[in-house]
């Protein structure tokens, strides 16, 4: 049996963390017997200070298909991801906001479509929640397109293969979701398939978005146009066969 490793990104979520991991271990059954994989939920804790961390552990004890890591400070988005690089198991890897914007069934979507793609990729066509969302992702859109040219369409949620970690080294450091970023642009040009699906974004659960800002995506593009001159100085991407 295959198994998907589900990253819980954390940051004083304390009012929606057990409700968002209730979601998924209230599904994994139906999605083990049904799909034939196994759910793995990786809470990443990021520094949090409301509470959360101590809500991880007592799920975490509650529930055999949960564990946690902690971060001994506020790290950034950038560092949960890395850290769920490293720490995730089995086949395949998503990630998913504690907020409780996307829905746990959308893992009924996107593992399907793993059976022919090494990469599937969310996009919400209303754009994200609100006219400032919507804005700012339409910004972030058109400085993919102007530094890499064309750019997968991706807003939310991913799932990929974890292997492909092994096989693209990632270069992107900092706060920001570049690496993200990085992973879908290197697959994309060296040549791995790479399959869209449509969700929705839901209104978070509780709180204000965290990212959904002018100072993340300014970060965020800083550290795209280090990627871009790093990826120059390579002597290009090189085609994966097979």
């Amino acid at each position: 049996m295959k198994i998907c490793t589900v990253c819980i990104m954390v940051f004083n979520e304390v009012e929606s963390l057990s409700r968002v991991i209730k979601g998924f271990v209230d599904i994994s059954q139906d999605v083990e017997n049904s799909l034939s994989v196994a759910l793995r939920i990786l809470i990443i804790d990021d520094g949090s200070l409301d509470g959360s961390g101590e809500t991880a552990e007592r799920l975490a004890e509650e529930h055999d298909i949960v564990s946690v890591v902690h971060h001994s400070q506020n790290k950034g988005l950038g560092e949960v991801y890395r850290t769920g690089f490293k720490a995730a198991v089995g086949d395949y890897v998503t990630f998913y906001p504690a907020d409780g914007q996307f829905d746990p069934m959308l893992i009924f979507k996107y593992l399907p479509l793993m059976k022919r793609a090494d990469l599937v990729l969310g996009y919400s066509e209303d754009g994200r929640v609100g006219l400032l969302g919507h804005f700012l992702s339409l910004v972030e859109r058109c400085a993919y397109k102007a530094l890499f040219g064309h750019f997968p369409n991706f807003q939310g949620i991913m799932m990929f293969r974890r292997n492909i970690l092994d096989e693209i080294p990632i270069l992107s450091r900092g706060r920001g979701w570049g690496n993200v970023m990085e992973l879908i642009l290197r697959a994309h040009r060296q040549g791995y398939k790479i399959a869209h699906v449509p969700i929705c974004i839901r209104p978070r659960l509780h709180g204000k978005s965290k990212v959904n800002n002018w100072r993340s995506i300014w970060a965020n593009m800083e550290q795209l146009i280090e990627l871009r001159f790093k990826l120059r100085k390579r002597s290009g991407p090189n085609i994966r066969k097979g």
